[in-house]
């Protein structure tokens, strides 16, 4: 199993579930987080000084065999080729647990 952590602008957040809809993922978490990556606020506010912008982190784990599905399509919801599209990382899950039913595994997923 995999955990995926994507940041990317808010304004993209419904094009993401809506496109990760079909692949019938578990759940997700989703946070509003603010940070500062390459662009460093530049492309919002002329002045060089460095500003946290708003993204959207989402969180999920998925089967190893949806990952790669589950990538592309977070990064055609996401990606315009400009900077500030954001980032995505990948985690090894070493275990999951369903805490209401004690399931284990990709069972819990």
């Amino acid at each position: 199993m995999k955990k995926i952590d994507a940041i990317f602008p808010a304004d993209r957040l419904e094009r993401v579930k809506t496109i990760l809809y079909p692949l019938n993922i578990g759940g997700m978490v989703v946070s509003h987080v603010r940070g500062i990556g390459l662009q460093r606020g530049e492309l919002k506010h002329k002045e060089k000084s460095f500003f946290e912008l708003p993204k959207i982190k989402l969180e999920l784990v998925v089967r190893d065999s949806e990952l790669q599905k589950a990538l592309d399509l977070i990064i055609e919801a996401t990606q315009t080729g400009r900077t500030g599209d954001g980032k995505i990382f990948v985690s090894n899950i070493h275990e999951t647990v369903r805490i209401r039913t004690g399931e284990y595994g990709e069972n819990a997923v």
